[in-house]
């Protein structure tokens, strides 16, 4: 992903179980999550992508008003392929040669259009947007406004401008967005995360996933499979409540870290101090002693574990103007921490 962000590359279209069974998540939370809401689903082409599908088949079942999705033009993306309209496209009275390659568009949906008593992806309505669909563009912005919900998978490359996109939006929008665990420490993302304005979704098994794209697949894991590519530290940002988020870590108290904890650098050793700042330092997010009131130093990742109601974020290194930039022990300078503190 980071090779992704580089070099612009930002076709990764999701699986739909990814979907489904994020989505659930907050449904299992709040059954009437979704009930009598816009949503809007930007970066997204029903013809490519599994997120519009989704919510069509699922408009009734979720009790959606409406849904709103919207596709980049072609050839604003950085792609290297041989294109073609898709039959979809070309079959409808509505294509035009001269706007398919440079216009993106928009597919709406309302109740039962069609009043035939189930609604399904025919069901959709399409047109060419003015311009080539970019988010940021007045024309899209206006869906946004118009939207309760923003879903979706952006632009990797893109992700900070889409976050600062969400929020500056006239009024507040609930969201759900696959993102890149990179963005935690982002300086226009960490405070919203420390604040509780943002958090981590459900997310995907291991914090890893496949995407249907058309890069080369050069993960280490092996397992690989055809026609996709292997992402981790992928995960899901969202302000939609969700059970998992309340759900504290299960962890042993300091005594019993140092007698069983199965990293060495604990086990038999205990806790350091750092050299220039009052915490201690905590190696591995599942090593946090369930009984220091004190403020420790965790991993970056340990993000994905974070109950709201068992801990609270103070800061990073340059949050908290740690000397140096860095925790050091020992002289040695450590990896980037998130310091929290145990609730009372």
């Amino acid at each position: 992903m980071a090779r992704a962000k580089n070099e612009r590359k930002d076709e990764f279209y999701t699986q739909y179980i990814d979907i489904q069974n994020e989505m659930n998540a907050y449904f299992e939370y709040d059954p009437d999550v979704f009930r009598d809401k816009t949503i809007l689903l930007p970066c997204d082409d029903p013809e490519w992508s599994n997120f519009t599908k989704f919510f069509v088949q699922n408009f009734e079942f979720y009790g959606l008003r409406k849904l709103i999705s919207t596709s980049y033009a072609i050839e604003s993306k950085n792609l290297d392929l041989d294109w073609q309209p898709t039959l979809f496209e070309q079959e409808n009275p509505n294509f035009d040669i001269d706007k398919t390659r440079v216009k993106g568009k928009i597919f709406t949906l309302e109740r039962d259009p069609n009043k035939k008593g189930k609604i399904d992806i025919n069901d959709l309505e399409w047109r060419y947007l003015e311009g080539d669909g970019d988010f940021q563009s007045e024309e899209v912005k206006r869906l946004r406004d118009e939207a309760d919900m923003i879903i979706t998978n952006p632009p990797f490359s893109l992700f900070r401008n889409f976050i600062k996109w969400i929020i500056e939006a006239e009024s507040k929008k609930e969201f759900i967005i696959i993102g890149h665990q990179h963005a935690f420490t982002y300086k226009d993302v960490f405070p919203l995360l420390k604040g509780n304005e943002i958090w981590l979704g459900k997310g995907f098994e291991g914090n890893c996933t496949h995407f249907y794209s058309q890069y080369e697949d050069r993960a280490i894991a092996g397992d690989h499979i055809e026609g996709m590519i292997r992402v981790s530290g992928v995960c899901w940002f969202t302000n939609v409540d969700h059970g998992r988020r309340h759900q504290p870590q299960q962890l042993m108290t300091m005594a019993d870290n140092i007698r069983f904890s199965k990293h060495k650098e604990v086990r038999g050793v205990g806790y350091q101090r750092y050299d220039n700042y009052d915490a201690i330092e905590v190696p591995f997010s599942d090593a946090i002693p369930s009984d220091y009131d004190g403020v420790m130093g965790v991993p970056v990742t340990w993000l994905y574990n974070y109950c709201p109601d068992q801990f609270e974020i103070l800061g990073t290194e340059k949050e908290l103007n740690i000397p140096k930039g860095r925790g050091y022990v020992n002289g040695k300078r450590l990896y980037s921490r998130i310091f929290i503190r145990k609730k009372k």
